[in-house]
């Protein structure tokens, strides 16, 4: 399942401070989430699939990096992200 839309539109309104901040680190970090947990259901099916598993793998490295910025630049922001997206159980 791809992100459509729809689905993009709903992670920018929940995540971003308001309608034309739609590249805030926050979105940022969401959209790449929902790709990620996407993904990963795929991999589970497709366990040879490795192109998509290297994807995979900068697509989490890309997260990570966001939220270490994220984390030296506001860390109640940090938190935050972290709580609603249900990350660092």
């Amino acid at each position: 399942m791809a992100l459509t839309k729809e689905v993009k539109a709903d992670i920018v309104k929940e995540f971003a401070k308001d309608e034309k901040n739609t590249g805030s680190i926050e979105v940022q970090i969401a959209l790449l989430t929902k790709k990620i947990n996407t993904l990963t259901e795929h991999m589970k099916e497709h366990k040879h699939d490795f192109h998509s598993r290297r994807g995979l793998e900068k697509m989490v490295g890309k997260r990570k990096s966001l939220l270490k910025y994220l984390l030296e630049k506001d860390v109640t922001r940090y938190r935050n992200v972290i709580k609603s997206l249900g990350l660092r159980k």
